[in-house]
């Protein structure tokens, strides 16, 4: 069967950041709070500043990982439109699994459309994969962006196969 995405419904609009390169030379450091490092320090408003030219400027979701809060400060560098805006710490989003992002995402408020998140591998490779309804994606790296949409009306009915991969970027395709 092909969907035809969009034509019977609205459909949602789903954009994930994974946190840029995280740092690891504090053994001290809980997972939570390593920072970033100098090429994390780097990507994050690269990648501000070519979102910047992919699509509006919006309030992100991210996860207390202080890799996730510094990468979303990278990004508002890199993407001036973005400062003026309130962003939202979102406890459930530092999580490494798919099924917990499906289940806070299907509680979102169908208003929230779209969605940007900023968060953690390997939940958010999977819920690519999932979402799409195959692997699409093999690893989204560090300060990776992935753009899906998703052929539901509202948040409470996503499922798996609902959605497509509509674009994405990686810090490597950035002219450095």
């Amino acid at each position: 069967m092909v969907r035809k995405f969009g034509t019977s419904h609205m459909a949602k609009t789903l954009y994930l950041l994974r946190h840029a390169k995280s740092a690891w030379d504090d053994p001290g450091a809980s997972d939570r709070e390593r920072d970033l490092n100098r090429r994390g320090r780097r990507n994050a408003p690269q990648m501000g500043g070519a979102l910047s030219q992919r699509i509006d400027a919006q309030t992100v979701h991210v996860s207390p990982a202080r890799r996730a809060q510094l990468t979303l400060g990278g990004l508002r560098d890199g993407w001036p439109e973005l400062q003026g805006l309130t962003h939202v710490t979102v406890e459930a989003l530092y999580t490494f699994s798919a099924d917990d992002l499906v289940g806070w995402l299907r509680q979102c408020d169908d208003s929230e459309d779209p969605l940007f998140l900023i968060g953690h591998n390997p939940a958010f490779t999977e819920l690519v994969n999932w979402a799409c309804g195959e692997a699409v994606l093999d690893n989204l790296p560090t300060a990776g962006f992935a753009h899906l949409e998703l052929d539901v009306d509202s948040w409470a009915s996503l499922q798996a196969g609902c959605g497509r991969l509509i674009d994405r970027l990686f810090p490597r395709e950035l002219d450095h």
